[in-house]
């Protein structure tokens, strides 16, 4: 009886809710369209999603690639 009731709890830990997946810095400087749809979300949505991770590091990874493009145009 206690196999069967903790079998049943493991099954309904995992299937309960999927984790989002979270992005590193470098896969959203290297994914433009998944960087601004984060970077949306994130913003329209501060209160909750300020401190998650993705919208840290979309907030990292949009800096990123400010200072990249800001190093091309002044080499020229």
């Amino acid at each position: 009886m206690k196999w069967s009731m903790f079998v049943v709890v493991l099954l309904l830990t995992a299937c309960s809710g999927k984790k989002d997946k979270v992005y590193t810095v470098d896969e959203l400087v290297s994914d433009e369209a998944l960087l601004t749809n984060i970077i949306g979300e994130c913003r329209n949505n501060p209160g909750e999603l300020r401190n998650t991770a993705n919208c840290r590091n979309a907030e990292a990874a949009d800096g990123k690639r400010r200072l990249e493009r800001m190093r091309k145009s002044f080499e020229g």
